[in-house]
């Protein structure tokens, strides 16, 4: 309750009238969870199931090129990006039901610019390995966006946007994968081969076990960062390019380990606050507000430059046009407040490596308007305080009473 009308305080400091208070209270409302998060610290020390099954395609990738591997593993890449093939049975029969595309007129393949541009790796968070296709051509990112996030429609794709991590993604390959163990195993055992009725008995089981199926991953490409241009932020085009991939790389990784540890991801302005804020100090070793408002489009702030990042995480239902601005004012004023406190907590870092899950479970804690508040510094501090025997050790400080608050 405190934390509430603390909220609300601050909201009404900033602008917010009777009005929209409530819209930006839900908007603004935290979906992190931390009943579990020290099993999902370890939980996360382990990979998860798919990423033994990327790996392999990265190393086939290596041989024969990230584009070929893939174009034969996802079944998606199998198709063209063409207005109304979603609804085509075909289609359908391929990504919903993994019937093969061998004969189908409708798989022609997915044609990209750069194929050869096309780099598959394996990246390393805090909370494990993830595979990372990193795309060099502009078009063929919106291609294959396009293909693995919107059912091959040509649908639009922002231009502020240079990555996106792919979760519950259904993996045919590794279905068909499991089927092939599987019937081996039932052959030795019955001395002769399941028929399909059998494969549909054991299918109906495995659907409830996720993990056996659907992979996450991230879709990056080789662009501005939110397609900001190096002379915004007085960098040389070679400097920025190479910023803006440690940047984007960060920023995604930040969005899978809240999804693993916090079991929350969202397009939400606190998320992608976070998020960049990770970004910009693995990228620069530290966070400067004016870049931040730039990928936003507030680097004239109060004027927002249209076409931007900002409009993207509006929410659903949109933002009313009074509660946007007062978004606009809160995202300003948290991120000065985070470069300040950035200043001193860096500085007074013995081993930043070490702080960088802290940090992240802290800054997590905060609602928007925690951030944007007067004493945000002293706040994160106490959140600071509030996870640190995450980092000794001494787990049994963190109970569900003072992290169900």
């Amino acid at each position: 309750m405190e934390t509430q009308l603390f909220r609300l305080a601050i909201l009404k400091n900033f602008g917010a009238t009777d009005s929209n208070l409530q819209e930006l209270l839900d908007y603004n409302q935290s979906t992190f969870e931390y009943k579990n998060l020290v099993e999902a610290i370890h939980a996360a020390k382990v990979p998860e199931p798919h990423v033994e099954t990327w790996q392999n395609y990265s190393n086939l990738a290596a041989i024969t090129g990230a584009f070929s591997v893939l174009s034969q593993k996802l079944v998606q890449l199998q198709f063209p990006i063409k207005e109304g093939i979603s609804q085509v049975e075909s289609y359908q029969a391929a990504t919903k039901r993994g019937v093969t595309t061998e004969n189908l007129p409708e798989a022609t393949g997915l044609a990209l610019i750069q194929p050869d541009q096309v780099q598959l790796f394996l990246h390393e968070t805090l909370a494990g390995p993830i595979p990372v296709i990193l795309v060099g051509d502009r078009q063929d990112f919106v291609t294959l966006i396009q293909a693995l996030t919107k059912k091959n429609e040509p649908l639009p794709v922002p231009e502020s946007m240079g990555a996106c991590i792919v979760g519950g993604y259904n993996n045919w390959d590794r279905i068909n994968d499991y089927r092939s163990k599987w019937s081996y195993q039932w052959s030795s055992k019955q001395l002769s081969p399941p028929n399909e009725s059998d494969w549909q008995l054991e299918f109906k089981k495995i659907i409830p076990q996720k993990s056996l199926y659907q992979d996450r991953f991230i879709i990056s490409s080789k662009g501005f960062y939110s397609n900001v241009s190096p002379s915004t932020l007085g960098l040389e085009l070679s400097e920025w390019l190479n910023l803006s991939h440690l940047i984007r790389l960060e920023h995604e990784c930040t969005h899978y380990c809240t999804r693993r540890f916090l079991n929350s991801m969202r397009n939400n302005l606190v998320d992608e606050l976070i998020a960049d804020y990770r970004g910009l100090v693995a990228a620069t070793g530290t966070f400067k507000a004016q870049w931040f408002l730039a990928f936003m489009g507030l680097e004239r702030f109060p004027i927002y430059r249209e076409g931007a990042r900002l409009e993207n995480y509006r929410g659903t239902p949109p933002l009313s046009d009074s509660a946007y601005q007062i978004v606009q004012k809160l995202i300003k004023a948290a991120a000065e407040n985070l470069e300040k406190f950035t200043q001193e907590f860096y500085a007074n870092s013995r081993n930043q490596q070490d702080q960088q899950l802290l940090l992240l479970i802290a800054l997590s804690y905060l609602t928007l308007e925690e951030l944007a508040a007067p004493n945000a510094i002293e706040l994160l501090h106490q959140s600071i305080r509030r996870f640190t025997p995450l980092l000794t050790g001494k787990e049994s400080l963190i109970s569900e009473e003072n992290l169900g608050e």
